[in-house]
C-alpha cells in the first residue's frame, strides 16, 4: 500500500520546504504507519516504501487477508517447486493459459490429453513436444506430482473412476473450480484422503489469464483448501496461484467459490447482461429508434465508455463523470432495478445452491450431440439484430479487424 493522498501532500510539501523537510516526512511517515497498523497488523512494514507481500486488508467492513505476487519472487517460487512436475489435465482455455504461465515462469511442466485429438495439436503448437512435455493423460498423471485436473465439469466426471486410482499418496491434486468435488453426490468426484486437494480459480477466462501475465500484470485468483495432509496445502496453492498467472489471491472454500461461480456467471456477467441489453434494446427499437442507436446506446455505450470507468475507479466516479441529468435519472432509477431483480437472483442463487444448476449442466454437458446443440444456441445469439448490427458498430472502431 502507497502513502495517503495526505501523507503524500505532506511529503511534497516537505520536499518544497526544507526547513520543515524532516517533519514533514516524519508526520507523513507517522500516518502511514497508522493506516496499515489499523488494516495491516501482520505485515512487515517499510514506511517509505509500498508494502508489500501478505496483507490483511479491509474490505469495506471486512478484514481479509490477501496474498500477492511479490511476495512470491521468481527464484523463491522456482525453488519452492524444484522437485515438483505440474501436470496439466486437459487443454482447454483455463489448461491453456495456466500451463504457459507457469512454464514461462520456470516450472516443471507437463501436459496431458487425449492422443490425435484438437487439444493435442493445440499444445504442439503452442510448444509442447510429445514424450517430453505432452503426454496421453494416464502418462501425464503417473508423472506429475501435482495433477491439475482442468477438464472440463462434464469430463471430470465421466474420467473419475478412471483418473482416482492413478492419483496415489504424495501428489496434490488441483482444480481451477469447485464444481465437481462440491457437488460429488452428482459428479461422483471424491479425492483419495491421503493427498492435499487445493483450487486456485482464476476470476477470469484463461485467454485473460494469459494475456495479463504477457502484460506483467496478473489476474486475481481465488485460493481455498478441500483436503490438507500435508500441512503445506494453503502454501501450496498460493504458490500455484502466483506461478499460473494471478497477481493477488483471495482465500475461500470450495463450496463458496463454486456457488458465487455459478451465480456470477449466470447473472451479471454473462446471462443478465445478456437479457438486459436485449430488453432495452427491444424498447427502442419498438419506439422507433433506428438499429445502430439502439446498440450505441445500449452496448457501446456501456462497454467502451461506462463500465471501463466503473472497472478503474468505481460507479461513484461513473456516476460523477456524467451529465446531471443523466445522474439523476441513474440514481433515481437503480432502486427500481434492485427491486425488481432480487427476486430473480434469489431464485438463482438457491438454484445453484441445491444443485439444480450442477445437474442441468451435467445433463446437458453429457449428451452426445452437446456440442452441435451449443453452437445451435450461439448462433441464435449471433443472428439477433443486435448484434448484427453490433458488428457493423465495432467495425467502424480504428483498431478493429472485422469487415463491414
Amino acid at each position: 500500500m502507497s502513502f495517503s493522498r495526505n501523507s503524500a501532500r505532506a511529503v511534497k510539501q516537505a520536499l518544497r520546504a526544507p526547513s520543515v523537510a524532516k517533519r514533514s516526512i516524519a508526520l507523513a511517515a507517522r500516518q502511514q504507519v497508522a493506516l496499515n497498523a489499523a488494516v495491516q497488523p501482520q505485515v512487515a512494514r517499510n514506511v517509505l516504501g509500498a508494502v508489500r507481500g501478505v496483507k490483511q486488508l479491509k474490505f469495506a467492513d471486512d478484514v481479509e487477508t490477501v496474498y500477492e505476487r511479490a511476495d512470491w519472487p521468481l527464484e523463491k517460487l522456482q525453488d519452492y517447486f524444484k522437485n515438483d512436475t505440474l501436470a496439466m489435465i486437459g487443454y482447454g482455455s483455463q489448461g491453456h493459459g495456466q500451463s504457459l504461465n507457469a512454464r514461462d515462469n520456470g516450472l516443471k511442466v507437463i501436459v496431458g490429453v487425449r492422443e490425435g485429438g484438437e487439444s493435442w495439436k493445440q499444445a504442439q503448437e503452442d510448444g509442447w513436444v510429445p514424450g517430453e512435455t505432452l503426454f496421453g493423460i494416464d502418462e501425464a498423471i503417473n508423472k506429475g506430482t501435482i495433477i491439475m485436473n482442468l477438464l472440463s465439469d462434464a469430463a471430470q466426471s465421466t474420467t473419475w473412476k478412471h483418473i482416482e486410482p492413478l492419483i496415489t499418496k504424495g501428489k496434490t491434486l488441483y482444480f481451477a473450480h469447485g464444481f465437481s468435488v462440491v457437488y460429488k453426490e452428482d459428479t461422483g468426484v471424491i479425492p483419495p484422503k491421503d493427498v492435499d486437494v487445493i483450487l486456485v480459480a482464476p476470476k477470469g477466462s484463461g485467454r485473460t489469464v494469459r494475456t495479463l501475465f504477457q502484460e506483467g500484470r496478473g489476474i486475481n485468483s481465488s485460493i481455498a483448501v478441500w483436503q490438507d495432509v500435508t500441512g503445506k496445502a494453503k502454501e501450496k496453492a498460493v504458490a500455484l496461484g502466483i506461478a499460473v498467472g494471478s497477481g493477488y489471491c483471495y482465500e475461500t472454500t470450495f463450496e463458496k467459490e463454486v456457488y458465487s461461480d455459478l451465480y456470477g456467471e449466470r447473472g451479471v456477467l454473462m446471462g443478465g447482461i445478456q437479457g438486459m441489453f436485449r430488453a432495452q434494446y427491444q424498447v427502442l427499437r419498438e419506439n422507433g429508434h433506428s438499429p445502430s442507436e439502439a446498440f450505441n446506446e445500449t452496448v457501446e455505450e456501456a462497454t467502451q465508455s461506462l463500465f471501463p470507468l466503473i472497472g478503474k475507479y468505481g460507479m461513484d466516479y461513473m456516476y460523477a463523470a456524467c451529465s446531471t441529468t443523466a445522474r439523476r435519472g441513474a440514481l433515481d432509477w437503480a432502486p427500481k432495478f434492485e427491486k425488481a431483480n432480487l427476486p430473480v437472483f434469489r431464485d438463482l442463487y438457491k438454484s445453484v445452491r441445491d444443485g439444480t444448476e450442477t445437474r442441468r449442466s451435467l445433463e446437458f454437458n453429457n449428451r452426445p450431440n452437446y456440442r452441435e446443440l451449443y453452437d445451435k444456441e450461439l448462433a441464435e445469439i449471433d443472428a439477433q439484430e443486435i448484434w448484427r448490427a453490433g458488428k457493423t458498430v465495432r467495425a467502424l472502431r480504428p483498431d478493429s479487424k472485422e469487415q463491414i
